[in-house]
């Protein structure tokens, strides 16, 4: 047997397989069919996805100069007929198919079952315009139901603290795709409407292919999101992407961040109609205030002809009587605003970091003095300081350990 004497680079292995390949006859012009997956059509116009078939994958890229003759819109779930060549994508080392042409062989199984259960639901009346429930215009309490990893719940919580920090957050953690997902998403609607706890729910997760999303496809969670009172907001995916959900919802939001921007009114806009409409309530009290002198003044000068003294007595019941009113419009408006301030004096101590310091949070900072958000910040060896309740305390990273994200 002979063996190599010197060996080669992973680069070397890989373009000797690429060569190979382009040396059959077979693979540099096939036919493969098979059912459209992972879907993705990038802004330069070039198309990238996997077909599959019931037990394999296979990766595939259609360059922009192919896609443009294309005579459909390809979409997740679509069986499909491709011509085109097998290559090795050198830097990956992978083997995928390079489309050419690409052609429809009719609707995948996942597309069948999504139209199929669609149309049965829509004749049963789930997806009923006059069963949508209103959403409440300043909820107290929002539910979330997602995964509590993975970037749907991050972009959640920062747009609703953000938009309108007065609203408290109830994450319901749930498995969103995979074996007993779907259960999962029920159990947590069932949940929110027995304890009868938050004034509207946002359910989803982020994007993913057909089969990621599955799990809001399925007729248990339509059925829940149907029978629940409390209002929902179905936030599945990105803004092309439909579910059973979406329509069995009372209002669908295109991605979870918009649904947070949804749920929540603009505490800035707010604040800018109370200014508002405090301006026009203070203008019109002068006005009126005006108006009253000047009335005085005319029945002043009328009356002091015959009666000089009347008119002086009378003058001074009249002033005492409009001292009294503006006093007392003055003492509710002050009223409602210390209430208000109370309000949000307490709101913004719940939120303020030395509350959170003293309910056993801590805040961790570099040697820079710059707070570490995130672990991947952080080297083994390097100097934090740890800030407490009561203190602060110096310490060396001896080890990182990262969170696995899902969903």
């Amino acid at each position: 047997m002979n063996y190599q004497r010197e060996p080669f680079t992973v680069t070397q292995v890989n373009l000797y397989i690429k060569q190979v390949l382009g040396r059959d006859d077979i693979l540099n012009n096939i036919l493969v069919k098979g059912e459209l997956s992972n879907f993705k059509a990038h802004s330069s116009g070039h198309m990238y996805m996997s077909l599959k078939d019931e037990t394999g994958v296979m990766r595939a890229v259609m360059f922009r100069s192919a896609a443009a003759r294309l005579a459909f819109r390809p979409a997740n779930g679509m069986k499909v007929i491709a011509r085109g060549r097998i290559g090795v994508y050198e830097r990956d080392g992978q083997y995928q198919l390079y489309i050419e042409h690409m052609e429809q062989d009719g609707i995948g199984d996942l597309h069948i079952a999504f139209e199929r259960l669609k149309k049965k639901l829509d004749e049963e009346g789930l997806f009923s315009p006059s069963h949508k429930k209103p959403l409440p215009k300043y909820p107290k309490r929002i539910g979330v139901v997602t995964a509590p990893t993975g970037a749907a719940i991050r972009d959640i919580l920062n747009i609703l603290t953000r938009r309108f920090s007065y609203s408290d957050v109830v994450l319901y953690p749930v498995l969103v795709q995979g074996e007993n997902s779907a259960r999962s998403i029920v159990e947590a609607i069932e949940y929110f409407n027995a304890s009868d706890s938050v004034d509207v729910l946002i359910v989803g997760r982020g994007g993913g292919s057909i089969e990621d999303l599955w799990s809001f496809n399925e007729e248990i969670v339509a059925r829940a999101i149907y029978s629940s009172h409390i209002p929902v907001v179905s936030a599945v995916g990105h803004e092309i992407d439909f579910t059973i959900s979406d329509f069995a919802a009372d209002l669908r939001a295109p991605t979870p961040s918009a649904a947070a921007e949804l749920v929540v009114p603009s505490q800035v806009e707010l604040r800018e109609k109370f200014n508002n409409v405090y301006a026009r309530l203070y203008s019109c009290a002068n006005r009126i205030v005006e108006r009253g002198r000047l009335q005085l003044k005319v029945s002043a000068e009328s009356a002091a002809l015959k009666n000089p003294m009347a008119i002086i007595d009378n003058s001074r019941i009249y002033l005492d009587s409009l001292s009294k009113t503006m006093e007392g419009a003055y003492k509710n408006i002050m009223g409602d605003k210390r209430r208000n301030l109370a309000v949000t004096a307490s709101k913004l101590d719940a939120l303020s970091p030395l509350g959170a310091l003293s309910r056993g949070f801590s805040l961790t900072r570099d040697e820079s003095g710059a707070v570490v958000k995130s672990a991947k910040r952080l080297n083994k060896g390097d100097k934090i300081s740890v800030t407490l309740s009561d203190g602060t305390a110096r310490a060396t990273v001896d080890n990182i350990e990262f969170e696995e994200n899902h969903g």
